[in-house]
């Protein structure tokens, strides 16, 4: 990995759908360069774009985390048939111990998240137990983790160099959004020219659409990576319990940590979830007694620690974590 790619990556976190020629003069390459560069990223697997659920979700739809036991010579082939579910929108492995199997889990509604647990998930053979808790709040996602590539100026720059193509809000078309939203989920700077091929509208009714979806909160768009391009391969979960005012603190503390990836407000006797990327094994305590340190009335009661991303957002990855292929989300 160059630094152009490193700053293509960081670039693209900040404006996923943003023109090669607005961000040539900011990264000092050619329009061409940074085309190419993308292309090879996204063939090995390496980065890539896509949409997914916006900020309206968490008010309109349901967030769950679901942790999975099975026996130890089934973790594999479960996480590899759990993946293949369209509700699981992310899948790891854990390292063993009381719990095997992590999931985000992202369905429209309630009935439906009990549906998808009661009727697919706890059915499947190797299930031995299932803990589901439920996200009240999301103080921080992926699409909002940066890589920080880029220097302040080219911060600044990107920051006023794009503008969504559309306010106001959105109801959802049935017909049109779906073809859009799983076009984009698979790649999200598809081309406005094959969207507009692919759902038989012109170029500016798609520009519009997707504009109302973004800024309606609908949909976001985010830029993903293998842990070769973040240099950070450890996940760890921490999992603990903190007073109602702390929790309201959240955003404020945990979540401006430079590695956390995840971080939520969720129901049962431990209300936090926070998941942190991070170098090496030996980062986990540092970060723990950091975390501990800007909340006090925090206390950890579970670490689990990730050993392989099986899928993530609907993108499947290989145990090295880069894009194998897609299995399009549908939360919608």
């Amino acid at each position: 990995m160059s630094e152009l790619d490193l700053a293509l990556v960081h670039a693209l976190q900040l404006q996923p759908r943003a023109p090669w020629t607005d961000l040539a003069p900011l990264l000092g390459a050619a329009a061409v360069t940074l085309a190419r560069r993308w292309e090879r990223l996204t063939a090995q697997g390496l980065a890539w774009v896509s949409a997914v659920p916006g900020p309206s979700f968490s008010r309109s739809g349901c967030t769950a985390f679901v942790f999975l036991r099975c026996p130890p010579a089934a973790r594999r082939r479960l996480a590899d048939r759990v993946a293949r579910l369209t509700e699981a929108v992310t899948v790891e492995l854990l390292a063993p111990g009381h719990t095997d199997l992590m999931l985000d889990v992202l369905t429209p509604d309630l009935p439906a998240l009990h549906r998808f647990i009661g009727e697919e998930l706890a059915p499947l053979p190797d299930v031995l137990d299932v803990e589901c808790v439920l996200a009240t709040s999301l103080y921080a996602e992926g699409s909002r983790w940066r890589l920080r590539s880029l220097d302040p100026s080219q911060l600044s720059a990107l920051g006023r160099s794009y503008t969504p193509d559309a306010t106001g809000s959105a109801a959802f078309n049935l017909s049109l959004d779906h073809t859009l939203l799983d076009a984009l989920v698979r790649d999200g700077r598809t081309r406005l020219a094959d969207l507009a091929a692919l759902t038989g509208r012109s170029t500016a009714t798609v520009r519009r659409r997707i504009g109302l979806l973004t800024t309606s909160g609908i949909i976001a768009f985010r830029c993903d990576m293998a842990p070769a391009v973040s240099g950070l391969p450890v996940s760890i979960t921490f999992r603990g319990r903190a007073t109602a005012n702390d929790v309201n603190r959240l955003h404020r503390t945990l979540a401006t940590l430079p590695e956390c990836r995840l971080l939520a407000a969720v129901t049962g006797s431990a209300n936090v979830l926070a998941t942190y990327w991070v170098r090496d094994i030996g980062s986990v305590q540092q970060r723990e007694t950091t975390a501990c340190a800007r909340l006090p009335s925090l206390e950890v009661t579970d670490r689990v620690l990730g050993v392989r991303t099986v899928k993530r957002m609907g993108h499947l990855l290989d145990d090295e974590g880069r894009r194998l292929e897609v299995c399009p989300i549908r939360p919608w």
